[in-house]
């Protein structure tokens, strides 16, 4: 019996080991922990890559997101556009600063948010909009953005899990998630496609200003050492997490690559069956696969899950709750049929293995166990 784990970061770490090594030790030695050299090269590295002018790391992708509402002075009471089908965490953040949540549904076949969704939800206290790249493809931004430009919005992508991915606009210009917004955020939390060894982030914009009024909330509200000029937070991307984000960074298309290998993989395995519906890519946007999650069509997921638990594979649901039916974030609002395709895709999803260090035994270990139980 094989051991298939979520993610495989030991064997990710092993193949890039002595570049690792040698960076920490080069860190333990001169003891640049906070603020070292390693963090404004990793910065550079990435503006480079993104093709944007501003990367502004700090301490984690939660941060980052409340930065960001931060950065652009959004005041309580405020509403802030964001899906149901997510994370906690782009919600967490406006909640915290009180704004409000305004909770819309998805679409089935990207679980992607729903422009027309959107449109239905802006009203005059509207300022801003946080779609989130679900499982690493971008949601329809072309529209999203049209929209925003139309009601004169702010667009904060939450990009955690689509670093990475390109979208191409109907103009045929192509840029990289995250890039497109007012602000992009992502996290490097280590399973992300490029993660550290703990927690990190970081924040993405072309606009001068907002950049500078970034780096000054991440630092206490600081432009100036000891001269306060905005309320701010402590939030850094310590160096030893730059130093390893940086070697990681020159691999990420490779990478990329060998998650979309294992998710043709499983699309290829799966296309025979009816009682499995493969994750669908949008045609404006590459999928990078930080998760490849598929719906069950009449197969008991708990006993699926059972199933591949004693065969050795590992298994997750994303998401078994939508925000709207959490116990902290209930409102009045909403109730359970609001936001249907949210609800049918928690009932009904299922998350496979997914990372770079697959190999086709694996893969066909993985995809065989589920094809003999399903039947």
């Amino acid at each position: 019996m094989l051991n298939i784990p979520m993610v495989d970061l030991v064997g990710q770490y092993n193949k890039i080991k002595p570049e690792v090594d040698s960076a920490i030790q080069e860190i333990l030695s001169t003891a640049a922990f906070i603020n070292g050299p390693h963090v404004k090269k990793f910065q550079e590295n990435l503006q480079e890559y993104l093709g944007v002018k501003h990367v502004i790391p700090c301490a984690n992708g939660t941060d980052a997101l409340q930065v960001a509402m931060m950065a652009l002075s959004l005041e309580p009471g405020d509403e802030v556009i964001t899906t149901t089908f997510t994370f906690i965490a782009t919600a967490e953040v406006i909640a915290l600063l009180r704004l409000k949540p305004v909770l819309v549904d998805v679409e089935r076949d990207s679980y992607n948010i729903d422009p027309a969704a959107i449109e239905r939800a802006i009203t005059p206290k509207t300022k801003a909009i946080v779609p989130v790249h679900i499982f690493g493809q971008c949601a329809n931004m072309e529209a999203i953005m049209d929209i925003a430009r139309r009601h004169n919005l702010y667009v904060v992508e939450d990009n955690a899990q689509a670093i990475g991915a390109d979208y191409t606009f109907s103009d045929g210009t192509v840029k990289k998630s995250g890039t497109i917004g007012t602000i992009g955020c992502t996290s490097f939390f280590p399973s992300k496609n490029l993660g550290c060894f703990g927690d990190g982030g970081a924040l993405f914009t072309n606009d001068d200003s907002l950049a500078e009024q970034i780096r000054a909330v991440v630092n206490h509200g600081m432009k100036v050492r000891y001269y306060h000029d905005y309320v701010g937070v402590n939030s850094r991307l310590d160096t030893i997490q730059a130093a390893v984000l940086d070697i990681k960074l020159k691999h990420l298309d490779e990478y990329i690559a060998a998650r979309q290998y294992a998710a043709a993989y499983y699309d290829k395995a799966f296309s025979a069956t009816d009682k499995i519906i493969t994750p669908k890519k949008s045609d404006f946007t590459t999928h990078v696969y930080h998760q490849y999650v598929m719906i069950l069509n009449g197969v008991d997921r708990a006993k699926l899950m059972q199933h591949l638990q004693e065969k050795g594979i590992a298994c997750a649901i994303y998401y078994p709750v939508p925000l709207h039916e959490q116990k902290a974030y209930q409102d009045s609002r909403y109730k359970k049929g609001d936001f249907p395709v949210s609800e049918y895709l928690c009932e009904n999803v299922i998350a496979l293995p997914m990372h770079t260090e697959f190999t086709d035994e694996k893969l066909e270990y993985v995809t065989k166990t589920i094809l003999d139980f399903i039947g």
